[in-house]
């Protein structure tokens, strides 16, 4: 198979938001994480979608971090893109912020993100190939060599558990 033409990471960014509604609520009036979970995973695979031209589906998630509250009310928006490309997997980004909902003058808060690996799939649910990642900035540069660290983490830890489970 031949190898595809590169896509530039701004080829595939997507930008989805939400008011956070009394159903994603617990019971302190927060955002379940789990709904910021689906959201940002939901970003993650429009991404993925794009980037690869066509299916792709959620083979991991390797790291999530909530770092501030979200309220019922609050204004959602997610940002995403590919950090890296493999021959069929993809990480990707996701930042997501929230925003008061009737206070426009406040800066958004950035309250979480997290890492998703997907790998593009045909129509018979096989992996295939995507299209090599070309980085168009620094900061690109610098979250393609953080996320081939967290893939090199990945791998490390599957050998390690796998070999323990041998012997």
């Amino acid at each position: 198979m031949s190898q595809a033409v590169p896509r530039p990471t701004s080829y595939s960014r997507v930008s989805l938001g939400i008011i956070a509604s009394g159903t994603e609520a617990n019971l302190l009036g927060n955002v379940h994480g789990g709904d910021i979970m689906k959201l940002a995973d939901s970003t993650a695979g429009a991404v993925a979608y794009r980037h690869s031209g066509g299916p792709a589906v959620t083979a991991a998630m390797d790291e999530m971090t909530f770092l501030e509250p979200v309220h019922v009310g609050d204004i959602i928006k997610t940002y995403a893109q590919v950090n890296w490309a493999g021959t069929s997997s993809m990480e990707i980004g996701v930042r997501v912020e929230a925003q008061p909902w009737g206070n426009a003058a406040d800066a958004p808060l950035h309250v979480a993100s997290a890492y998703f690996v997907f790998v593009a799939i045909d129509e018979e649910g096989r992996s295939r190939q995507v299209p090599p990642l070309e980085t168009e900035t620094p900061a690109d540069v610098r979250r393609q060599r953080e996320a081939e660290i967290r893939r090199a983490h990945r791998l490390a830890r599957k050998t390690e558990i796998d070999e323990g489970r041998e012997g």
